[in-house]
């Protein structure tokens, strides 16, 4: 069955950020999105310039609506609008209807613009819902506002401590749950672009999408973290201030378990023939590196293709196909009689592969690169 998220929050006119960052995560994840709208806002890249909050009846009436009828499997909490709106659907998704359905908490104060979202009364009701979560996914001033990691804790939520707020070129994200302290961390390098309204609402949505899908929570996270930064690489540029991200381009890069095939490598003879054929044909080069007789392309569905100069002595072409969870899938394959000339290991340029042959005696990398098949540090 196709997952079914709720998303209770606020509408974003200038589609960056709240339901319409929402819808296309999980649209683009694969799920169902459903809405509870809780305030709508005229707003741009530049700022919100008015918020008319929706009265918490109406809100209710939209929750009852679709769980009455479609069914929820997990639902996303975004702007909640009022103190008596938070109470309200806390109360409503502990009902017996909602009561099994997975909850992501994000608790929206700010906008990327610098726009108070939620008044102090609001934060305070934060608590029911707190209370409710699965896991909470604040940033760092969202964090100190409800009183630090342990405050948040002892609600018995998960809590995902998001670093994009911190200082340094590295953002480091961290999932801790109550009596454990720290389960997981991510580590990623910082993504330079203004363009990156709606990265908590599009994360928040990501993870209930795969909790709706019956991932584990920590499977769910490194997957969304993935969706939110290729959409960040893959923004449109759009308006004169904190632009919306890109969900909608993001393409064939790992985001399931896989196997997804996506990328192929041929051998060349002559590297400026071969990238002007590929060129003419329509593709786009995102790698250029003549000295190693290597260049890449890209198709408009974000599939890859690449040439290599010397690839000829060692065979032929290699057909790639990409795993979000390489490990796992190999040692299935391996359990199973297929035999790998080379099992998982990370390699220089920042892919995890695994080589085999197939019974004609093609050669095929199964691989895990997320955003770096598309967007190596290297990209043109």
């Amino acid at each position: 069955m196709t997952a079914r998220v709720l998303i209770v929050a606020g509408s974003d006119s200038g589609g960056g950020a709240g339901i319409q960052a929402d819808i296309k995560a999980v649209t683009m994840l694969g799920g169902h999105a459903m809405t509870a709208i809780t305030a709508i806002t005229a707003q741009n890249t530049l700022g919100v310039q008015g918020v008319h909050p929706v009265p918490t009846a109406m809100v209710l009436a939209q929750i009852d609506s679709v769980a009455s009828d479609i069914g929820v499997d997990a639902v996303k909490i975004g702007m909640i609008g009022s103190a008596e709106t938070a109470a309200a659907v806390a109360e409503r998704l502990s009902g017996p209807d909602l009561a099994q359905a997975a909850l992501v908490f994000d608790p929206v104060m700010i906008a990327t613009s610098g726009s108070v979202l939620a008044d102090d009364a609001t934060i305070a009701a934060f608590k029911a819902l707190l209370d409710r979560a699965m896991v909470a996914t604040p940033n760092l001033p969202e964090l100190d506002a409800l009183g630090g990691e342990e405050a948040v804790l002892a609600h018995g939520c998960s809590l995902l401590v998001k670093g994009g707020h911190a200082e340094g070129e590295t953002v480091i994200d961290r999932l801790l749950e109550t009596g454990e302290g720290e389960v997981a961390r991510w580590e990623a390098p910082r993504i330079d672009t203004q363009h990156s309204h709606g990265t908590g609402c599009t994360l928040a949505s990501a993870i209930a999408t795969g909790l709706a899908q019956g991932m584990p929570l920590e499977p769910a996270i490194a997957r969304a973290r993935d969706f939110v930064r290729l959409s960040l690489h893959d923004a449109p540029g759009l308006g004169q201030g904190h632009g919306p991200m890109g969900q909608q381009y993001v393409r064939n890069d790992g985001l399931f378990t896989g196997p997804a095939l996506n990328q192929i490598t041929l051998p060349a003879t002559d590297y400026a023939v071969s990238v002007a054929f590929y060129k003419q044909m329509g593709l786009k080069q995102i790698v250029d590196s003549p000295d190693n007789g290597y260049a890449r392309f890209e198709a408009a569905n974000g599939v890859t293709l690449s040439i290599h100069v010397d690839d000829g002595a060692a065979g032929g072409a290699t057909t790639y196909m990409e795993s979000g969870a390489l490990d796992a899938w190999v040692a299935y394959l391996a359990r199973r009689g297929v035999r790998f000339d080379q099992m998982p290991k990370d390699e220089e340029w920042g892919w995890r592969e695994a080589r085999l042959a197939d019974p004609a005696g093609n050669r095929l990398c199964l691989y895990q690169a997320a955003e770096y098949r598309r967007y190596p540090p290297w990209r043109i």
